[in-house]
């Protein structure tokens, strides 16, 4: 039997969705990014956001932000190569190029859109990549976009990554590039870069890391991965995201002065999308700035980290490998996790319910995203909601 509409089919999925606990339920913000959030007309605390340092609000953010556009304006109104350029684009490329001690570097719209612009202009349909097999989505389109042959590795295993590329690599593949985020945002575990360079390194590949939640966590004053490694002149290209830890919006690829010079010859989304705007842009110089002045916002992360999910394990909470600030909880079944979630948001805790696809079947949880905006009666607070939901739930 037909359907009795074009998009019936659409119904019928969003019907599955709802019925195995799927369903996305967005939640509506009406208060800037904080420890606290009025959130769907309630105040909760915030375990949600990725503004790991507490910029996304910071006075300073905010009043270059407004300075830069009575100085600008507001949007660039056409594309880097055609008008778009302006002198606050330099300036932050400049700056993110010192700051990750590199040759150079390159902004984009958002770190998503890095991935996609630079991935199918180092390698195209006649070479390899090899990709750890829980990359972030925008590498898996990149990769995509690049018509390129695709190898997924082991997560986190070097050791299998040379066994793939020895497995594989042949002298039809003009080029290879190994790829990896450096820290897996669903997990909180960090690829062993070191490793991954040796082998990329004894096998002639490029070697790229996605740094979107290592920057501002890792390192020193949150340099990154590259810099917790000390493998500056070694990574040939860090893609990162300006939208977390730096508190704004955009992506940054850093690296040696030619393969910037090619990805403003042939990024698609440098060449055919405008880009950041005024305030985004003059925010981010701001958040470069706080991070070389001092290391206090990082440190205090890491402490607020340790303790929350010291804290959690000590529940009986079980908060899988993280060695990061992102803290899973995991829960097994999207349902549960859903319910979970909605019963803290009910105590005056926001934290969202992870489930298929972002994560496999049966690995639904709760991801909670610390800041060293929190203080400590805020971890404690949240700590006490976890316990009561847990304990009612059966979960602890």
């Amino acid at each position: 039997m037909p359907p009795t509409t074009k998009t019936q089919w659409i119904d019928d999925e969003l019907a599955n969705l709802r019925h195995s606990g799927l369903f996305t339920t967005i939640r509506t913000l009406s208060s800037p990014q904080g420890s606290w959030l009025l959130v769907d007309g309630r105040e909760v605390l915030n375990f949600c956001s990725n503004n790991y340092l507490g910029l996304a609000n910071h006075p300073r953010l905010v009043l270059a932000a407004k300075e830069a556009i009575d100085r600008f304006g507001v949007g660039p109104a056409a594309v880097r190569t055609i008008a778009g350029t302006m002198e606050l684009h330099l300036e932050l490329e400049r700056k993110l190029a010192g700051f990750k001690g590199v040759e150079a570097a390159i902004t984009f719209q958002s770190g998503f859109n890095a991935n996609l612009g630079t991935i199918p202009v180092l390698v195209d349909k006649d070479d390899i990549i090899y990709s750890d097999e829980l990359n972030h989505a925008s590498i898996i389109d990149g990769c995509r976009l690049s018509r390129a042959q695709v190898l997924r590795y082991a997560h986190r295993d070097p050791e299998d990554l040379r066994r793939v590329i020895r497995e594989s690599r042949t002298e039809a593949h003009a080029r290879a590039l190994v790829v990896t985020d450096g820290v897996f945002s669903m997990d909180g575990d960090v690829a062993p870069l070191d490793a991954l360079y040796e082998v990329a390194s004894e096998n002639n590949c490029l070697l790229m890391v996605d740094d979107a939640h290592g920057e501002g966590v890792l390192g020193r004053g949150g340099r990154g991965i590259v810099d917790h490694y000390g493998l500056h002149g070694k990574v040939d290209v860090e893609v990162g995201t300006l939208s977390k830890a730096f508190g704004v919006v955009g992506g940054v690829v850093a690296g040696s002065q030619a393969i910037v010079d090619w990805l403003r010859q042939r990024a698609r989304p440098f060449l055919f999308s405008s880009a950041m705007t005024v305030p985004d842009v003059a925010a981010c110089l701001a958040a470069v700035d706080l991070l070389e002045e001092s290391e206090e916002l990082v440190k205090r992360l890491w402490e607020n980290a340790d303790y929350f999910k010291r804290e959690m394990q000590g529940l009986g909470f079980d908060t899988g490998l993280s060695t990061t600030p992102i803290t899973p909880i995991m829960l097994g079944e999207a349902p549960r996790a859903q319910e979970f979630s909605r019963k803290l948001f009910e105590d005056g805790v926001f934290a969202m319910a992870i489930g298929f696809p972002t994560v496999p079947r049966g690995k639904a949880r709760l991801r909670v995203m610390l800041s060293a905006a929190h203080s400590r009666e805020d971890l404690d607070r949240g700590l006490s909601a976890f316990e009561k939901v847990g304990q009612n739930l059966g979960v602890i």
